[in-house]
């Protein structure tokens, strides 16, 4: 699989999955995710699952700040409904991240490990996403600003021949090129950008 080579240059995240240790499935549950798993995930990069990616790193990072978050052990919840804008694509790259799901989850082995009930939506929330700790109560709440990273603005025009069919290769590869520089920008130069991904405690 080939892709752009920031993608391995983008923050990494680790969890720690207490169900992947007790099934065997990963030595000590420590579980390393990439960008390229968000990619995988979605099916394709954006500055939407950049987002996600790093409202998520960004979030786990103040829940914890001097251990692995655990997987698992984390209630999410979105401001807006699953249908509303882009909100189930992030949603998606959260769930990976997180391990929480709606109903549809891992149901537990005696009362332990349970996935679901764990991701809202139309939640009381304040900004974009809520993560709370189960162990704890600590929250803090995230949105992100994409609109501090703008775009080349010939994308637009771009965008809009290759949607149109009218489009040539070099048009396409050219656009292209241009949509991933924004996720790159995104993700190497606004990582821990406040203004472009805003955290605090709640």
């Amino acid at each position: 699989m080939r892709y752009p080579d920031f993608f391995d240059e983008a923050p990494s995240i680790t969890m720690y999955d207490p169900l992947a240790k007790f099934l065997g499935a990963v030595e000590g549950g420590i579980i390393e995710y990439r960008y390229v798993d968000a990619v995988k995930v979605a099916g394709h990069s954006c500055p939407t699952v950049a987002s996600a990616w790093l409202m998520t790193a960004r979030a786990l990072g103040a829940l914890y700040p001097k251990d692995i978050p655990e997987r698992g052990a984390i209630r999410v919840g979105f401001r807006q409904e699953s249908t509303s804008g882009v909100t189930g694509v992030i949603a998606n790259v959260v769930g990976l991240l997180t391990g929480a799901t709606q109903d549809a989850g891992f149901k537990g082995l005696a009362g332990r490990f349970d996935r679901r009930n764990l991701l809202f939506f139309n939640d009381a929330v304040g900004e974009e996403i809520r993560f709370t700790r189960k162990d704890n109560g600590a929250a803090v709440e995230v949105t992100a600003h994409l609109e501090h990273v703008p775009g080349e603005p010939r994308m637009r025009e771009l965008m809009s021949a290759c949607i149109a069919g009218h489009a040539s290769d070099e048009m396409q590869r050219e656009f292209g090129r241009l949509w991933q520089e924004r996720v790159r920008r995104l993700l190497l130069e606004h990582a821990r950008d406040a203004e472009v991904i805003a955290v605090h405690a709640v």
